[in-house]
């Protein structure tokens, strides 16, 4: 197609629906940079408690696609897939339970999935992540604070949050109350990454 647009080459004609985006227009339509996890130093975990006993568990198996540019927070997103059959607590019976029915039902919903394009920069390397989360086929808003310190093409990340069990359907039949485990469970991250 040739370029008819007031006389202008090519090249000038379109870069013009640029030119006339506002500034905010066009930062959103700039992708932040990607980010690679190294994830033997990363760690995706929980926190909760039994009989009034706490214990911690983590994910063995997860995925993170990161954008990330303090400077570009309009282009920035991160969606994490997490392998709910790959959790451990470091309790034979408990880490049985949890993929049946009444916890994670893996069965049925193998995947966690929390998604988010939406920052904001609180100061001092801290920012929240507004999104949401999906699990066992439950999607509700989740923000996740969190830190960030990025050193050349280096970041180190940690966060956290709190989940309500009940509203995800986590924690069914003898364990729908909170008698034995609270309905919070805490959910943290511990992120190494490298700019590519």
């Amino acid at each position: 197609m040739k370029s008819i647009a007031l006389g202008l080459p090519p090249i000038a004609t379109a870069l013009m629906p640029v030119l006339v985006l506002p500034v905010g227009a066009a930062l959103a339509a700039t992708p932040a940079p990607i980010w690679m996890v190294d994830q033997r130093a990363s760690k995706l975990g929980f926190v909760s408690s039994m009989g009034g006993g706490p214990f911690a568990g983590q994910f063995d198996r997860w995925q993170a696609a990161i954008r990330f540019d303090p400077k570009n927070l309009a282009g920035s997103s991160v969606l994490v897939r997490v392998a709910l059959p790959s959790a451990r607590t470091g309790s034979p019976d408990r880490d049985e339970a949890l993929p049946g029915t009444e916890w994670f039902d893996t069965a049925h919903h193998a995947q966690a999935i929390f998604a988010a394009k939406t920052f904001k920069d609180l100061g001092d390397g801290r920012y929240q992540a507004i999104g949401t989360l999906s699990l066992r086929g439950v999607t509700r808003p989740l923000t996740l604070l969190f830190q960030l310190r990025i050193t050349g093409n280096q970041a180190r990340m940690m966060g956290s949050t709190t989940i309500d069990r009940r509203a995800f359907g986590v924690g069914q039949g003898q364990f729908a109350g909170a008698e034995s485990i609270p309905f919070a469970v805490k959910l943290n991250v511990s992120l190494t990454a490298r700019r590519v």
